[in-house]
């Protein structure tokens, strides 16, 4: 079965749009090839993978004037969203030709200490839904450049450190509405959407947006079409955890976590486990935030995913002490690959797909 995410329109700014994502079977396609077409990595097939990064950031700012203060370049002194998203879009070329053909970008970010949540304010929208234009605005030259180089950004709507600034059920579905509406009239096919992230986390404060009820909203967003074609979707579970039976069934591919995970057994478990579960039909199962590295070693979690035939996702934070250049979460972030493990990572996603012309 072939599952499509495209659309037919084109903004008012632009060129028809010149990347579409699908899905076959397990495999993802671009542009109706495979991704990483024809490729094995140790005997392992790659052929269909989508190895991507968690690049969350890219349209941070910060409405909260006692917190605002917090992001200051360390060159200017000053924090720039326009300047974070241009040198995001700056970097693109190089993740891409490493072989990174996915990023996760999240319209209320993530934490932009890498965990934790201390009042900051980083949202696309208002308390009841409706869009800050300007992060759209920022949004689509990310998604501009992604569709030039025929990358397929994962595109987060929620996340748990924010959605408590969003009032009521009403104002989520608001901020559903114009995203997906957006989309549409934009003309972008390369995008996958993930309702929020990691939806078993206890600390959403609307119940919709939890599991066991979030299956809703994923069928939500599917149900939504324009010229008979709809956005591929799924949601995303803590690190180690396993779907829901009923986000398995309602998703068009599988997200999950491995933070934490430090065993690489425990990743080939996980892809086992959700291929056990009963409401599992062959979908694409895909690793989007993992916090375990060790490069250099012949075994690591991405690797064992790759075994295992799922895609893999880096989730790199700054830790206390470390130089301005590390994690791509942290912010302010240097989206450059220019510190010992962003180098290990994408030297790895070579070796691995070797890499894109």
């Amino acid at each position: 079965m072939l599952i499509l995410a495209t659309i037919s329109c084109k903004d008012g700014n632009s060129d028809e749009k010149k990347t579409i994502v699908e899905i076959q079977g397990d495999k993802f396609l671009i542009n109706h090839k495979p991704t990483y077409e024809g490729r094995s990595w140790k005997g392992y097939p790659v052929e269909g993978l989508l190895m991507n990064s968690r690049m969350v950031q890219g349209l941070f700012d910060d409405q909260n004037p006692e917190t605002a203060g917090k992001w200051k370049y360390p060159d200017t002194g000053e924090w720039d969203p326009d300047r974070n998203t241009d040198e995001f879009v700056a970097a693109m070329e190089e993740w891409y030709a490493y072989g990174l053909l996915s990023f996760t970008i999240n319209l209320q970010g993530g934490s932009p200490m890498g965990y934790g949540n201390e009042g900051w304010q980083n949202s696309a929208f208002d308390l009841n839904g409706a869009p800050r234009v300007a992060y759209f605005e920022r949004l689509s030259r990310i998604l501009k450049k992604a569709d030039d180089l025929g990358m397929v950004p994962i595109l987060g709507i929620f996340y748990f450190g924010q959605d408590q600034y969003l009032e009521g059920d009403a104002a989520i579905y608001a901020a559903i509405d114009y995203t997906m509406d957006w989309l549409f009239q934009s003309g972008y096919r390369n995008v996958l959407i993930e309702v929020n992230n990691e939806c078993n986390i206890r600390r959403w404060d609307h119940e919709i947006l939890k599991d066991p009820h979030v299956h809703a909203l994923i069928s939500y967003i599917r149900s939504k079409e324009k010229d008979g074609y709809s956005f591929l979707t799924g949601t995303s579970y803590g690190g180690g955890a396993i779907p829901s039976p009923e986000v398995v069934e309602a998703s068009d591919f599988v997200l999950i976590h491995g933070n934490g995970v430090r065993e690489p057994e425990r990743i080939t478990e996980m892809v086992q486990q959700v291929k056990a579960l009963p409401t599992y039909t062959t979908k694409p199962i895909l690793f989007n935030e993992d916090d375990h590295y060790d490069f250099d070693q012949d075994m690591n979690n991405m690797v064992a995913a790759v075994q295992a035939y799922a895609s893999w996702g880096f989730f790199d934070f700054r830790r206390d002490g470390e130089e301005f250049n590390e994690g791509y979460q942290s912010v302010p972030v240097d989206w450059q690959v220019n510190s010992a493990r962003k180098t290990g990572f994408f030297k790895l996603v070579k070796e691995i797909t070797g890499g894109n012309p």
